[in-house]
C-alpha cells in the first residue's frame, strides 16, 4: 500500500472548510458571493491566499494576468525537477456558492501542508495555481489559464466589461502588463501534469452515495450567439396575423433548444441569455439577441444537435418572415483527462475503501486549455443536491477529508514512479 501522509486529512479538511468561508467575506455585495477579476475583493482574496501558501513553505508569485502560483519546492538531490501542478480559480459568478474553483486551491495548500509537517519533499516541485477568471464572469472564461497554456488571443485584450473598461486596461490596473503575457506561458517539457479537485455541481455522487469520484472526460461545448430580427410595431394596433415578432420566434427557437438537446442522451442545451429589443410593454419586439450552450462528450453528437438546430433557426425564420444570424462563439472540444492519472486516482479511491466510479464533466473547467500542455485529472467531490453556482451550494468536511486522503495516495504514487525513474536514469 502506497505510504501516506501523516498530517491528519480530518484537521486539514477542517482548514479548507474555515478557509472558505474566510475566502466567502471577500465579495462585492453584501450578503451574497460575488467576486469578480481585478476587483478589489478578488485582490484581497489572493493576499489571503498568499499568506497561507507562504505559511505552508511556498514562494509565491502572481504572473502578469493575475494568476496566483505558489511552490514547494522538490528534494534538492532531484536534478532537473519538473513540476506538478494542483489548480482551481478563486473568482466566482454572481451572488456564487463558496466551494466552486476554491476548492482546487485549497486541497493544494492543504497537501503542501501535509509534508511541510513532515519536512518530506517529492522528487518534483509542488504548484499550486489559483487561475485568474475562470469563471468569466468580468471578461472570458479560462482567461488566466489561456494565458498560462499561451492560447490567450490577443484580440481579447480588447474586450470591455460593463464599465467600458478593456482587459488590458484591467490587467495594468491589476498591477501586470499586457504586453508581457507571454511570460506566464508554463513550459510543457517542465510539467509533470494538472489536477484538480472540484465539487461535482451535479447529483450523481449523492444519488449514488460517494463521496468522491473521478472525471473520465469534461464535455465539449459549442457555444453561439444568435440575431433574430422582425419588425417593431404598436402592440395596440398592429394586427396577429400581420406581426413579424422576434420574441415569439426566439420563443420557438429556446423551445427547440430544449427538444433537439433533450433527444439525445447526455446532451444539454441552454439558453443562457437573451436580449429583447427595444424592450417597452407597448412595442412588439423587433429585435432579440441571445446564446446557445451545447455540450455533450461526443464531439459528433454535439455538431449534429447544432447543425440541426441552425436549420431549425432558418426554417422559423423563413416561416416568420424573421431575419436570422447564427454566429459561433468560443467554445472547446472535449477533453479526455489522462488515462493513467485516471487508473490511479481510482485506485487511490479504493484503496480508501470506497467504490471507485469514473462521470463525465459538464461543466467547463481550468483543465480544458491546460490540456494542450500537459496530462490533466479531476477529482470530484460530492455535493447536496447537485446544486453550484448558487448559495446553496454544500460539501461537508467529511467528504473533504476522502479527497484529501485521495489527494495524498494519488501524488505519491506519482512521486515514487518519478523517483522510480528517476533512480533508472541514473
Amino acid at each position: 500500500m502506497t505510504e501516506t501522509i501523516s498530517a491528519s486529512a480530518a484537521d486539514r479538511a477542517a482548514s479548507i472548510m474555515r478557509r472558505a468561508d474566510e475566502l466567502a467575506a471577500f465579495t462585492a455585495t453584501s450578503g451574497e458571493i460575488t467576486r469578480l477579476y481585478g476587483t478589489p475583493e478578488f485582490r484581497a482574496a489572493l493576499d489571503l491566499v498568499t499568506s497561507w501558501m507562504e505559511a505552508a513553505g511556498m514562494s509565491v508569485t502572481i504572473d502578469q494576468v493575475g494568476n496566483l502560483r505558489g511552490r514547494y519546492d522538490a528534494d534538492p538531490a532531484v536534478p532537473h525537477p519538473r513540476s506538478f501542478a494542483i489548480g482551481g480559480h478563486l473568482d466566482s459568478v454572481r451572488d456564487a456558492g463558496r466551494y466552486d474553483g476554491v476548492l482546487g486551491v485549497l486541497t493544494g495548500i492543504a497537501f503542501v501542508e501535509g509534508l511541510a509537517a513532515r519536512q518530506r519533499r517529492l522528487p518534483f516541485h509542488v504548484e499550486v495555481i489559483a487561475c485568474a477568471d475562470e469563471e468569466g464572469g468580468r471578461f472570458v472564461s479560462y482567461l488566466g489559464s489561456r494565458s498560462l497554456a499561451g492560447s490567450l488571443d490577443p484580440e481579447t485584450l480588447q474586450m470591455r466589461d460593463d464599465a467600458g473598461i478593456t482587459l488590458a486596461d484591467a490587467i495594468r490596473e491589476f498591477g501586470g502588463d499586457p504586453d508581457r503575457l507571454a511570460e506566464n506561458r508554463l513550459d510543457p517539457g517542465s510539467l509533470l501534469g494538472f489536477v484538480e479537485v472540484h465539487i461535482e455541481q451535479g447529483p450523481v455522487l449523492e444519488q449514488r452515495g460517494l463521496p468522491v469520484g473521478v472525471v473520465s472526460a469534461i464535455s465539449g461545448a459549442i457555444r453561439a450567439s444568435i440575431s433574430i430580427e422582425g419588425v417593431a410595431g404598436h402592440a395596440g394596433t398592429v394586427p396577429m396575423p400581420m406581426r413579424r415578432d422576434a420574441l415569439t420566434g426566439a420563443a420557438e427557437f429556446i423551445l427547440a433548444v430544449e427538444r433537439l438537446a433533450g433527444e439525445v442522451d447526455g446532451m444539454v442545451g441552454t439558453v443562457g441569455q437573451a436580449a429583447v429589443g427595444p424592450g417597452a410593454s407597448n412595442v412588439i419586439p423587433g429585435r432579440v439577441d441571445l446564446t446557445v450552450d451545447l455540450r455533450h462528450p461526443n464531439e459528433r453528437l454535439r455538431e449534429e444537435v447544432a447543425r440541426r438546430l441552425q436549420d431549425a433557426l432558418a426554417e422559423i425564420g423563413e416561416r416568420r418572415q424573421l431575419a436570422t444570424l447564427w454566429q459561433d462563439a468560443h467554445g472547446y472540444p472535449t477533453v479526455e483527462c489522462d488515462i493513467d492519472f485516471v487508473s490511479r486516482l481510482l485506485d487511490a479511491i479504493a484503496d480508501e475503501g470506497y467504490e471507485a466510479i469514473q462521470l463525465a464533466s459538464g461543466a467547463g473547467h481550468d483543465a480544458v486549455p491546460i490540456s494542450e500542455i500537459t496530462p490533466v485529472a479531476m477529482l470530484f467531490v460530492r455535493c447536496k443536491g447537485g446544486i453550484s453556482h448558487n448559495p446553496a451550494e454544500s460539501i461537508t468536511a467529511d467528504d473533504v477529508e476522502v479527497a484529501i486522503r485521495v489527494l495524498d495516495r494519488f501524488l505519491l504514487t506519482i512521486a515514487t514512479a518519478v523517483a522510480a525513474s528517476f533512480q533508472l536514469d541514473e
